[in-house]
């Protein structure tokens, strides 16, 4: 019986710490609007999958959203937001606002993006993909 109540004590206390260390993930759309082509995709997957606690990053090249999977105890939105930008590419805000959607949030780091490829750069700059 001793036994017993020392084993289910113990096994209590291993649930217990295990449910202590369950780390918070968080789900984030980000609009990634400068988003053209597949090479973009790859960039923006392959920079956020350096940052420590990014567990998930899919690139949406033609709904031009960024969905990314963190834990909240080592990296924060803000510092993936900005990680985008200093790949090259812009950040809009996806306020519920719809004055304030679309705009740019944080642009992207022009050293940055100068280095991209012409079919990564924007239309407006003389890239984008060709139209077949």
């Amino acid at each position: 019986m001793q036994k017993l109540f020392v084993s289910l004590l113990a096994l209590g206390l291993m649930a217990g710490s295990a449910n202590a260390q369950t780390k918070a993930l968080e789900t984030a759309k980000i609009s990634t609007p400068s988003v053209q082509c597949d090479m973009c995709k790859t960039r923006i997957e392959q920079y956020l999958k350096r940052i420590d606690g990014v567990t998930f990053v899919n690139v949406g090249v033609r709904n031009k959203v960024t969905t990314v999977k963190y834990l909240t105890d080592r990296t924060n939105i803000e510092m993936i937001k900005t990680s985008i930008a200093n790949a090259g590419y812009d950040v809009a805000k996806s306020s519920d606002d719809v004055e304030k959607k679309g705009e740019i949030e944080i642009a992207a780091n022009p050293d940055s993006y100068k280095l991209l490829p012409k079919c990564c750069k924007k239309p407006e700059d003389g890239g984008g993909m060709p139209k077949h």
